[in-house]
């Protein structure tokens, strides 16, 4: 009777694997747009309190560059007809298992796309395209009230048409300023001094500021 016993026992604790099949799940996902979810996971959930789905839960699928998944999963009689979810960002979609559907389709599959209700995430180009715009907004307006700025006064409208102001020197005689092609005949007429004397003199202050610059 012993002998009998144990070889019943291990058939019956081994039959239910020997009945599992595997069950596969396989469909296109996409946003609301119809654009494909790239390379994003697809996740097995389960009803909350249904306790015969959670040896199914975890179990996942990557999409490719075209959207596509397939999920693959191990089944019993006893499991047909269960309602499982899929999960996708954060998204939930029914399945219920057809084990008989299963068997009949051509190539072992079952099918079922998933559509989301959300849209595809912005791109980076465009996020990127988005910040050189405003950046680009930016500069022009910063540059645009520099040259408001300039334009409204006279000395910013001569250097705005490439004129530029004359650099001032001291006058070594009366220390008054004086526009630094003017110092020569000032010196002269100011100050009565010969040509030569003035030129010569207005030629050392002008060294100066050279020395001074360097």
């Amino acid at each position: 009777m012993r002998r009998l016993l144990i070889p019943l026992l291990l058939i019956l604790l081994f039959s239910p694997s020997a009945q599992a099949e595997t069950y596969r799940i396989t469909g296109k996902a996409t946003f609301a747009d119809q654009s494909p979810v790239m390379l994003d996971y697809v996740y097995v959930q389960c009803i909350p309190g249904d306790f015969a789905c959670y040896q199914f839960r975890g179990t996942q699928s990557i999409t490719d560059t075209y959207g596509y998944y397939s999920i693959m999963i191990d089944v019993t009689e006893e499991e047909d007809e269960l309602d499982i979810l899929l999960n996708l960002r954060g998204e939930n979609f029914t399945h219920t298992i057809d084990i008989q559907a299963h068997r009949d389709s051509t190539n072992n599959q079952m099918t079922q796309d998933i559509q989301l209700e959300q849209n595809p995430p912005p791109s980076g180009v465009f996020f990127g395209f988005g910040c050189f715009i405003v950046l680009f907004t930016l500069v022009f307006v910063s540059v645009l009230m520099r040259t408001g700025r300039m334009l409204s006064t006279t000395q910013g409208r001569m250097k705005f048409m490439g004129m530029k102001q004359a650099r001032m020197l001291e006058c070594p005689t009366c220390k008054e300023m004086v526009a630094q092609h003017e110092l020569v005949m000032h010196l002269i007429v100011e100050h009565d001094m010969e040509a030569f004397d003035a030129g010569e003199l207005a030629g050392k202050v002008m060294r100066r500021t050279w020395s001074e610059e360097e």
